[in-house]
């Protein structure tokens, strides 16, 4: 069963963590805190903020979400129903929450109707091969 809870809800649970203010002074300048910086060979330096992190987190999550609908299980179809939801939950945020109004939410929500698209998408083909006509 928890096998079955997509795991693109980390990247929403941070985000609305962040909102609030449990990861730091909350509100949509905790997106651009700073996390790391490192210099580079040509002397620039490259910085990540929260908001790249929680971006480069989900996609993580996308490749092990699209790895989870090869299997062909009876828990499949709940986590395509558990995903679709979250995507509705993070359609709904965004339009009506004003701190969700963000680009990196708008990612991350892009991410989760990946995941939904991609996660039917895998099983269907994968269902498809699972036929076996019998004579």
């Amino acid at each position: 069963m928890i096998a079955a809870i997509p795991l693109l809800i980390l990247p929403f649970a941070l985000y609305n963590l962040a909102m609030t203010g449990v990861l730091g002074a909350g509100g949509i300048a905790v997106l651009d805190n700073q996390i790391m910086s490192l210099s580079m060979l040509s002397g620039a330096t490259w910085t990540m903020s929260f908001g790249d992190l929680l971006i480069v987190i989900a996609l993580a999550l996308l490749f092990v979400e699209i790895l989870k609908a090869t299997r062909t299980s009876s828990k499949t179809l709940l986590d395509h129903l558990l995903s679709m939801v979250l995507f509705i939950v993070f359609l709904v945020e965004f339009l009506l929450v004003g701190n969700a109004a963000t680009q990196i939410f708008f990612i991350l929500m892009m991410i989760s109707f990946i995941d939904v698209i991609a996660g039917f998408s895998v099983s269907m083909r994968a269902a498809g091969r699972d036929v076996s006509i019998g004579l």
